[in-house]
């Protein structure tokens, strides 16, 4: 970057560092000059070199060291290296994190994280890779994103193996119409056209930006894409879209959620993460799982490459058990579902979709996304439907609900009404409390005694 030309390079330095020869390497160099009034000698030679970004990696290492990890300690490595103390999160938060890093392992992945502020949806595309970039969404034009006509200057999905959009979110923002035309195309067939020919490219599309509402509210009012600027509010540009990530249900950042402990140096993790964009996982399911044939060939594709990306990152080495496997295509789908949803709020000309999973015995797993468990009086209505709904959550019962007559039949009813139960729950849902799961139970008593050999986890003793 000096504009020095025809410098002398020891053949052990390239050696030492391949990658001098494809990417380029940030490195610190010491340059030495000799002057010589022979012209044909050059006058420049590269005395020593450091490399302060990883210049060669062991993939193999890498996959051997993964064989002697669980995955739930992978996983924590995982968020300790993007900066985040493991213990602070759930299984589903950490899903969540790790979800944010599909696109620097899977080519052409195309994802929208909406959500509060303060959430952290833009620092791990600007800091976390050198292979990524982060642009304000008012600085985007044809030219930079894709190719310059007037000197054929490729733009920055030809240079980058991640381009996210900042602040994507605001009605009022002007776009481009062209530029949305271009980007539809790219997202669904990895080419744009310029000019006189078609070219090809494998940057993966990242749109970030905040919500101005509750979720509830966006549902009854209008969708969650409401805060998608007008032109990009089209169901041809969203259907796109291979992943809706949920940024309501991420923590706004504190200070005591930052890690102190071992993980990743991030050049080295960011180099795993390009190199595995070569592989393709995305089949890995298709052993002892089948998805519902009434899924569209977008719907599957939006399920396979979250499926691959999150195989990549967390079973690079094939280790995974079946119900390992069940648990990233559920994922997986559901992220799909989120964006289907609400294309299907803001375009009727779009078929219900069954979002289903079958196993080698043929017994389906139906999924749903956590704001239809939670809001289901209003989460499928369409824009055109007036009814309304509440924008609490629906609370969960702890006991059937039972008529009363008289004081005394009320007391028989209950006593029979309380049986013991086994409920389960998403991690994050909302409208549940102590009092609506164990209130009735609790009535007249004067003490009270937790047995339950399965606290474990910081956050269940911190919910105590």
């Amino acid at each position: 970057n000096l504009g020095i030309k025809k410098v002398l390079v020891d053949t052990a330095t390239v050696k030492a560092h391949p990658k001098l020869l494809v990417g380029g390497v940030w490195c610190i160099a010491d340059v030495e000059y000799e002057s010589s009034e022979d012209k044909s000698i050059t006058p420049w030679t590269l005395s020593s070199l450091k490399p302060i970004q990883l210049s060669d990696f062991d993939y193999e290492r890498y996959i051997e060291a993964r064989k002697k990890f669980t995955v739930d300690e992978w996983i924590d490595l995982l968020i300790q290296s993007m900066g985040f103390n493991p213990e602070m999160f759930g299984k589903r938060n950490k899903m969540l994190q790790l979800t944010r890093l599909i696109p620097y392992c899977e080519r052409n992945y195309n994802i929208i994280e909406l959500g509060p502020k303060g959430t952290g949806k833009s620092h791990i595309y600007s800091e976390f890779s050198p292979h990524g970039i982060l642009i304000s969404g008012g600085e985007v034009t044809v030219p930079k994103l894709f190719v310059n006509n007037s000197n054929g200057k490729l733009g920055l999905v030809g240079y980058w193996s991640v381009v996210a959009f900042d602040e994507f979110a605001g009605k009022s923002k002007k776009v481009d119409k062209a530029l949305v035309d271009i980007m539809k195309n790219y997202m669904a067939n990895k080419s744009f056209s310029r000019g006189i020919e078609t070219l090809g490219a494998e940057a993966s599309m990242v749109f970030v930006g905040n919500t101005a509402h509750t979720v509830p509210y966006m549902l009854k009012h209008s969708d969650l894409f409401e805060e998608v600027p007008g032109k990009y509010h089209d169901s041809a540009f969203l259907d796109r879209l291979h992943f809706y990530l949920p940024g309501w249900e991420i923590d706004i950042i504190r200070g005591e959620m930052f890690s102190d402990g071992y993980g990743f140096v991030v050049d080295y993790i960011a180099e795993i993460l390009r190199f595995l964009r070569n592989d393709d996982y995305s089949d890995r399911y298709k052993e002892h799982f089948t998805l519902s044939p009434d899924i569209s060939t977008r719907d599957r594709d939006g399920v396979n490459k979250t499926f691959s990306g999150l195989m990549k990152i967390l079973y690079p080495h094939d280790g995974a058990t079946v119900d390992e496997i069940e648990e990233i295509l559920k994922f997986a789908i559901e992220g799909r579902k989120r964006v289907k949803d609400q294309l299907m709020r803001i375009d009727t000309t779009y078929a219900d979709t069954k979002f289903y999973y079958e196993d080698n015995e043929g017994k389906k797993y139906w999924v749903t996304t956590l704001e239809e468990d939670e809001y289901p009086n209003y989460y499928h209505k369409t824009l055109s439907d007036g009814e309304e709904g509440t924008d609490e959550p629906v609370p969960v019962p702890s006991t059937p609900s039972t008529s009363v007559t008289t004081e005394k039949e009320e007391e028989t009813s209950d006593a029979n009404a309380l049986k013991e139960q086994h409920l389960s729950f998403q991690e994050n849902q909302k409208g549940i409390s102590y009092d609506s799961l164990f209130g009735d139970y609790l009535k007249g008593a004067t003490k009270i005694t937790i047995t339950d050999p399965y606290v474990r986890m910081f956050f269940q003793i911190r919910n105590l």
